[in-house]
């Protein structure tokens, strides 16, 4: 029992303390038939790459650091062709038709502002993007342009392309 104890101690003050990572949205009241089949799908979108956000930092930052997102409007891959017979909650794929993340953040460590800006997240060649294809998951050209942000800006602080 005294060993359970000791153990359960030395594995809770060996894991590492997570980032804090706070995310907000407030998507638009508008809702294109040709962008979200509803208000909910929206929602939920927003809502699911927020739970992604928080997830990625809290694993790949240290305590030190504080991650703020807010994210701005959110425009998935493919559009709905509603002027399709039988095909109208289809979501149809195109490479004119890219996922398009707009998000404003700012990272800072011990009080101190390390990374801040506005972006417009994007992949034209999403479709190329085997990960993305394969994944049974909803959403997963956003969820990996969301990844490849994270990684890339706020994991390994490489600046925005110009």
């Amino acid at each position: 029992m005294r060993g359970l104890v000791f153990v359960l101690t030395f594995v809770l003050l060996a894991s590492p303390a997570a980032a804090e990572v706070a995310v907000s949205y407030a998507p638009a009241r508008e809702v294109s038939p040709l962008v979200y089949r509803s208000v909910s799908e929206r929602d939920a979108l927003f809502a699911d790459v927020a739970r992604l956000l928080k997830r990625l930092g809290e694993r790949d930052l240290p305590a030190s650091r504080k991650l703020s997102v807010e994210l701005l409007d959110i425009r998935p891959a493919g559009q709905f062709e509603p002027w399709r017979p039988g095909a109208d909650q289809v979501r149809v794929l195109r490479d004119v038709t890219p996922p398009v993340i707009k998000l404003r953040y700012a990272l800072t460590e011990r009080g101190r502002a390390i990374a801040r800006g506005e972006e417009t997240l994007s992949d034209m060649n999403y479709l190329w993007n085997l990960s993305a294809r394969s994944s049974l998951s909803s959403f997963p050209y956003e969820r990996e342009l969301v990844r490849d942000w994270f990684r890339d800006r706020i994991v390994k602080l490489r600046p925005q392309r110009g």
